[in-house]
């Protein structure tokens, strides 16, 4: 039986050791601490990041053992290109980039394949004539699920009204339908949500309005305009008389339909008091579920240790919702604030004051973004990060909250947190949340699972990081089943690692 039990252990070790294995890019001399990047996927079976420096653009090609196969310039792209976005096939991927030529704000689109190379000509998508003192960013994208409808869509400020254009394209960039829409906007008092494309099309919103610039949400209004309309359908969903903080939008394609979540606050200025969701039946065309689940003692004391359980989730802010199969959903809310000399730490100011933003930006509008890299310099060293507890929840189809679970983290930095937070990786048994953990002076990545039912696994941490790799963990992208991509800081230098489960 000893020799039965040793024989099995010696078998499944080698099963063991390769479970998770990492494979990093060297150094490329172009790629100091304050390069742009963006990991664009996996491209017929090879992986693109696209990078910018100086105004300078292109595309690294690495293969599947991250090894450089060839750094493609973009010299299609203007030197001025104000931003690129990007949208992987498994063969191609397209770059949507915008720049301007005189008082002309030009939308292009361009097609490359598994090797960087352009394929074709770029494809003008739309023009903006713009004064001389205008914003210049304002074309923004989003495509479905299944990236068979692709939307570029423009928002524009006038004399307290949100002008908007949208532009429908197929798969083949071929245009499908064009609106143009208007709505009131009051500065002070109204906030966007992220936009969204279904799969059928639709274009999807949320829009909050608060009493105040530093007030909580007393309304929500759900927007929705369909592929072939040019006409926005307005939908109040009621709060009966609570209040929200940030409202985020999630589609479920395959239930058809869309979930907003938010913390609630039974007082106009009190703390936050549970996890509000509602859920839109796109079909029945009417709120199908709204609930408030409020925050026992025990999920507070679980959720943050320190000060007063009445304030614990105070400082949580959602990151994450996941969909299930079955019409629920998991949302995944973080612990996060700043210490600074020169301001003290609001929340309001978190949400609805991003200073560097511009009045025209679609992120002005979304402030559920902060997975934006700074660079250094762009941001003060007087400043500390703190992003502690992720508090997972789980709502079911009926938007009752089935279970919680906290996974305990404490991380903080001075200066920027690149390093800090996690990324999430749906291995589609169960989630892992993965992120950096400081063990004996050394930096690993954690990883900790959850499973459909709630359980929690503290899995090993991954292994192969003693190369003096610094990784960050919430830029990576996962770009398969079982493979994610990962920036990371070697020497000064931004380099990627791609770890395979």
């Amino acid at each position: 039986m000893k020799f039965r039990n040793l024989l099995f252990l010696v078998l499944i070790l080698p099963l063991v050791g390769v479970c998770q294995q990492i494979s990093y890019t060297e150094p490329e001399r172009e790629d100091g601490r304050t390069l742009d990047f963006e990991i664009i996927g996996k491209v017929g079976g090879n992986f693109l990041v696209y990078k910018n420096i100086r105004n300078h653009n292109a595309v690294s090609v690495y293969d599947n053992n991250m090894d450089l196969k060839e750094r493609v310039e973009l010299d299609f792209m203007p030197d001025k290109t104000l931003n690129a976005d990007f949208i992987s096939f498994p063969d191609f991927a397209y770059i949507i980039y915008q720049y301007q030529k005189r008082n002309h704000l030009h939308c292009m689109a361009a097609k490359i394949d598994g090797s960087g190379k352009k394929i074709g000509e770029p494809l003008e998508l739309d023009t903006t004539q713009i004064s001389t003192f205008a914003d210049n960013k304002i074309y923004n994208l989003a495509y479905s699920e299944d990236k068979q409808k692709i939307m570029i869509f423009k928002i524009q400020k006038k004399n307290e009204k949100i002008n908007f254009k949208t532009l429908l394209f197929n798969s083949q960039l071929q245009l499908q339908f064009t609106s143009r829409m208007q709505m009131p906007y009051d500065d002070r008092k109204d906030v966007f949500s992220d936009f969204y494309v279904d799969n059928d099309g639709t274009f999807i919103f949320a829009k909050s309005v608060k009493g105040g610039s530093r007030e909580l949400v007393s309304k929500l209004i759900l927007f929705t305009k369909a592929s072939l309309s040019d006409k926005f359908n307005e939908n109040v969903i009621p709060l009966n008389k609570s209040y929200l903080d940030e409202v985020t939008v999630k589609v479920d394609n395959v239930n058809k339909r869309y979930l907003l979540n938010s913390f609630y606050y039974n007082q106009k200025r009190g703390n936050i008091d549970g996890l509000y969701s509602a859920i839109w039946d796109k079909q029945a065309d009417k709120l199908l579920v709204q609930n408030m689940a409020e925050f026992s003692d025990t999920m507070k004391r679980e959720a943050k240790a320190e000060g007063g359980i009445k304030f614990a989730y105070n400082d949580f802010f959602i990151r994450n919702v996941t969909l299930k199969k079955d019409g629920g959903f998991i949302v995944s809310a973080e612990d996060f604030n700043t210490q600074s000399r020169s301001n003290p730490w609001n929340r309001m100011d978190y949400l609805y004051s991003y200073p560097y933003l511009s009045s025209y930006d679609y992120y002005l509008y979304s402030r559920s973004y902060y997975g934006y890299y700074y660079r250094p310099g762009n941001t003060s060293s007087s400043t500390r990060f703190y992003y502690n507890n992720i508090v997972i929840m789980n709502v079911d189809k009926a938007g009752k909250l089935d279970w919680t679970n906290v996974i305990h983290k404490d991380q903080y930095d001075d200066g920027d947190d690149n390093f800090l937070s996690y990324q999430i990786i749906n291995a589609g048994g169960e989630l892992h949340f993965l992120f950096n953990e400081l063990e004996r002076r050394n930096q690993l990545i954690a990883d900790q699972s959850i499973a459909p039912d709630g359980k929690l696994t503290r899995n090993p941490t991954l292994k192969s990081l003693d190369k003096g790799y610094q990784f960050m963990p919430r830029f990576a992208k996962q770009v398969s089943s079982k493979q994610i991509i990962v920036p990371c800081l070697y020497r000064n230098y931004i380099c990627f690692a791609k770890i395979e489960y």
